[in-house]
């Protein structure tokens, strides 16, 4: 059975292969070679993943770093959550996990094993867990707190639901997941439960796997549920991770205290049909399940979670390559995407680092004819981003202040190629420089039109805000460098984090043509040359914040008010001098990009150095402009509204200082 199962994978794969020699082609080939097994950080097939990135580096001509890094990893015990109580008429079923007891009913914590798809019997695939969870054996009540955002938290207070002592049942999606678990953690309650809805990615969306790319009953969407107010290594912020570096107790940085476990829909729906407490209070809450969704479980219903890991130091690594660049002017560019899964990882990382490894090849065979990138270029795969973007993080603190002067630009490709839907999101200051690199590129959608053409609105390619939750953070929220991301949607199906994030997944789902992930190979070459010979445009920063400034007067008070309108004007003037003077040396304008960095940092978050634009304090995914004083508006804090704003002029004092240099 095995040998016809894998006998028909590979005629399935080889009747959709593209053409030999063809860039889809050595897409494929890069991904056959760091999707071929497991690789956690820190794992034995992390270290093999690393290695074969830096032999591949190599291979090409390029100028090879393996930077190692030693980080807090713990290593998971196997969990266990069980229904130990249940309304009458709702039996449990006799135990069938080993170390089961008679009367309570084990809820899965791993995936399925499917005959269609050899890979997910390798050894090297785990159960599903949150790194960072709190340990613990804690038994309780059930309380349906929806997404687990902070608005829901709020609306469960203002309807009286007392949190202490139970079990939260949160679903993903809204916010970062650690996020669900400090809220709960801060309302009382002693665990969480983290499922995935059918009507979020189930078969409410379509098929589901392997049927269609949709999460079937048992998929599991592991990850980190770090919420520290810095990336890296939890145990040393703001220093790099080496070997002998000295680190903080894990006990005293604030990480999870209560144990916490994801699980599948399918695991899920036995907890929510015994459910036979109190109904919503609000229809939105409604999850995919059959039946009506109940917002407690009533006394009956008692839920078990029990968590436990080992602490642990662990080494993992960067692997950076360098490409000389042909002008000499102290410029730098620097392309990334991580390499560490929490499976296979075809899609989340693979689909973005194979663009990494594909423009790295395109990059070295130009500069190999002489034509080549105009400034030094960096191909940076890293380490342990699963965690909460470590490697990266360990990176830019060791090279901090060279960033600060020289880096151009970061371009990052997490997860990128999804589709052949081209979207990106960038610092104000690049945006310029990304829709001219799209008016050079075909579109996978229509190979005759460009990026640009094909999505351009109003006479421009409408692009995002970076926010966090990956590896641009530290470049752009630490260090001040100008970010882009890039990524291409539209395939329909989800692989999120689970065991069957697998090739065969990724090619029946997303496509074996590779169309998408050859289309952003393209554009990530166009950028690369784009950003060696172009200069950010810092005018763009400052016409954004003096928006920001605007749009928020309204809700401040009268005087900040006032004074938000006077910084606006302020930094709408620095916009058009700025502008007026095009400071076409790379030197000024990175000086001026680099007057947005408050060494004291964000208030409560000193590592978030750019008070121009962070991640959401609250959600860990979406964009704050000018987050000081977003902060300060959640928060209906007018003094936090007074610090933002000196911060705000401080860095426009330190913009006219730089505008007056000679």
């Amino acid at each position: 059975m095995i040998v016809t199962t894998l006998m028909m994978l590979a005629l399935a794969q080889a009747s959709a292969a593209p053409p030999e020699g063809s860039m889809a082609a050595r897409l494929a080939a890069w991904h056959e070679l760091l999707a071929a097994e497991p690789h956690m950080a820190g794992t034995p097939g992390d270290a093999k993943v690393i290695e074969s990135i830096a032999s591949s580096f190599r291979d090409l001509g390029l100028e090879v770093e393996v930077h190692p890094f030693w980080a807090y990893l713990p290593r998971p015990r196997e969990p266990i959550v069980e229904i130990v109580a249940t309304p009458a008429g709702m039996p449990l079923a006799e135990p069938t996990a080993p170390g089961a007891r008679r009367g309570v009913m084990r809820l899965a914590v791993r995936e399925e094993n499917l005959a269609i798809d050899p890979q997910l019997a390798h050894a090297g695939l785990t159960f599903a867990w949150n790194a960072y969870s709190g340990q613990g054996d804690a038994t309780g009540e059930v309380v349906f707190v929806n997404y687990g955002t902070r608005a829901d938290f709020a609306r469960l207070r203002e309807q009286g639901i007392d949190l202490r002592g139970k079990v939260c049942l949160a679903r993903y999606g809204g916010n970062f997941r650690g996020f669900k678990v400090k809220f709960a953690e801060q309302a009382g309650a002693i665990a969480m439960v983290i499922f995935t809805d059918p009507a979020d990615s189930g078969p409410a969306k379509g098929a589901t796997w392997p049927d269609g790319g949709w999460a079937n009953a048992s998929c599991i969407q592991r990850g980190s549920i770090n919420t520290l107010p810095y990336s890296g290594d939890p145990l040393t912020p703001g220093r790099e991770a080496t070997e002998h570096a000295e680190r903080l107790d894990p006990a005293s940085v604030g990480l999870p205290r209560i144990p916490v476990q994801p699980i599948g829909y399918g695991a899920a729906r036995e907890i929510v049909r015994r459910m036979r407490g109190a109904p919503l209070f609000d229809p939105s809450w409604a999850t995919g399940f059959e039946g009506p969704t109940l917002l407690t479980g009533g006394p009956e219903l008692r839920v078990r979670v029990a968590v436990a890991h080992e602490p642990a130091v662990v080494q993992s690594a960067n692997v950076i390559a360098r490409l000389p660049g042909r002008v000499a002017d102290g410029g730098l560019v620097v392309v990334g995407c991580h390499h560490d899964a929490w499976g296979f990882g075809a899609a989340d990382p693979l689909a973005g680092t194979i663009v990494l490894m594909e423009a790295a090849r395109e990059c070295a065979m130009q500069a190999k004819a002489g034509r080549g990138p105009a400034r030094d270029t960096l191909f940076c795969a890293w380490g342990a981003e699963e965690f909460g973007m470590v490697g990266s993080t360990e990176w830019v603190e060791r090279e901090r202040a060279m960033l600060e002067e020289r880096c151009v630009g970061y371009i990052n490709l997490d997860m990128a190629a999804m589709g052949v839907n081209f979207g990106a999101s960038a610092s104000p200051s690049l945006r310029g420089i990304v829709q001219d690199a799209a008016k050079r590129v075909p579109s996978a959608v229509d190979p005759a039109r460009s990026l640009f053409d094909l999505g351009a609105k109003d006479g421009a390619l409408p692009l995002g805000d970076l926010g966090g939750g990956s590896d641009h953070q530290p470049f752009l929220c630490h260090a001040g460098v100008p970010s882009i991301g890039l990524f291409a949607g539209g395939s329909q199906g989800t692989s999120y984090h689970s065991n069957y994030d697998t090739l065969l997944w990724y090619r029946r789902t997303v496509g074996a043509d590779y169309a998408g992930a050859s289309m952003l190979t393209r554009m990530t070459v166009a950028l690369v040359d784009a950003l060696g010979t172009g200069t950010p445009e810092p005018w763009r920063e400052c016409a954004a914040a003096a928006a920001g400034l605007r749009s928020t007067a309204a809700r401040l008070s009268p005087d900040a008010s006032a004074r938000a309108h006077t910084l606006a004007d302020r930094f709408d003037a620095l916009a058009g001098t700025i502008k007026r003077s095009s400071p076409t040396q790379r030197e000024r304008a990175q000086a001026v990009q680099q007057c947005w960095i408050d060494p004291a940092g964000l208030p409560g978050r000193q590592w978030f150095r750019n008070v121009f634009a962070s991640n959401d304090r609250d959600s860990g995914y979406g964009t704050w402009v000018l987050p000081g004083l977003q902060a300060a508006v959640a928060d209906s804090d007018p003094a936090a509204a007074t610090a933002s704003m000196d911060q705000l002029g401080a860095a426009a004092d330190r913009i006219e200082a730089v505008l007056a240099r000679p």
